[in-house]
């Protein structure tokens, strides 16, 4: 289930001058109706921005929602496209408006020779697109196909380590064994790649996307052909465990 959405502007702005007005924005419009689980946040992220794309509302109001998509996983790619598509059948002029406040909330992507999704970007452009470091090169690189790098986030408690792919890099085909417990959790934090288990059709995991990997699953992870890639590792406590490398994934 995504991280719930809870807005507070009605009360901030309108509370002592509009109480009902306040509580119809930030308790239903955002409360019950942007949680409600028919349509995932980013799908409806999309539609509002192209709703007041085609009223010709070009305010602050739409810049939030803009950031509010970008929060919940639409790149700048797949934004550009958004308003381009719109374009056609809402106005030109209200494309160049709506481009200029994308450009403003993607700034810190659009300002480099790409963004995350490009095999463009360098290994320092991709760092200001995420919150955790992206690391060194990856000891273990000998079981990727490509270049990675590792960043331990924390080694007390529970080991956490960010692990970043350049454009391409997958690992290799691996297994986490235990005798009980064990296994391996991924959290994407950056970027766009795939996980897949042996026999399965593989999962595309974009920021927010959370993969549960049981002890004994043959699987991979790796970056997307166009997009930087980071998730974080977590391992699952377990009796006797240990990893197994296994062939690299083919094309």
């Amino acid at each position: 289930m995504s991280e719930k959405i809870v807005q507070i502007a009605g009360r901030e702005q309108l509370g002592a001058f509009a109480p009902e007005f306040a509580h119809f924005n930030d308790d239903v419009l955002f409360g019950e109706n942007w949680n409600n689980q028919d349509i995932d946040v980013k799908t409806r992220s999309i539609i509002t921005v192209v709703a007041l794309m085609s009223q010709g509302i070009t305010d602050s109001s739409l810049k939030y929602h803009i950031q509010n998509a970008k929060n919940h996983g639409v790149s700048q790619k797949e934004m550009a496209a958004i308003i381009t598509h719109v374009a056609f059948y809402a106005g030109w002029p209200k494309a160049w408006a709506v481009f200029n406040l994308a450009k403003e909330v993607y700034c810190d992507v659009a300002s480099s020779e790409g963004n995350a999704e490009s095999g463009n970007v360098d290994k320092e452009s991709y760092q200001k697109t995420i919150f955790f470091p992206v690391g060194e090169p990856n000891p273990y690189g000998e079981f990727f196909e490509g270049q990675s790098y590792l960043a331990p986030v924390s080694r007390e408690q529970v080991s956490i380590f960010n692990v970043t792919f350049e454009p391409g890099c997958k690992n290799h085909w691996h297994i986490h064994h235990a005798k009980s417990g064990g296994g391996q959790l991924l959290i994407c934090v950056g970027g766009r790649g795939f996980y897949q288990e042996w026999g399965k059709e593989p999962v595309e995991m974009t920021p927010g996307t959370v993969i549960n990997i049981p002890a004994e699953v043959k699987h991979w992870h790796g970056a997307a052909d166009d997009s930087w890639f980071s998730h974080l590792a977590i391992e699952v406590a377990g009796e006797e465990t240990s990893t197994e490398w296994c062939e690299a994934v083919e094309e």
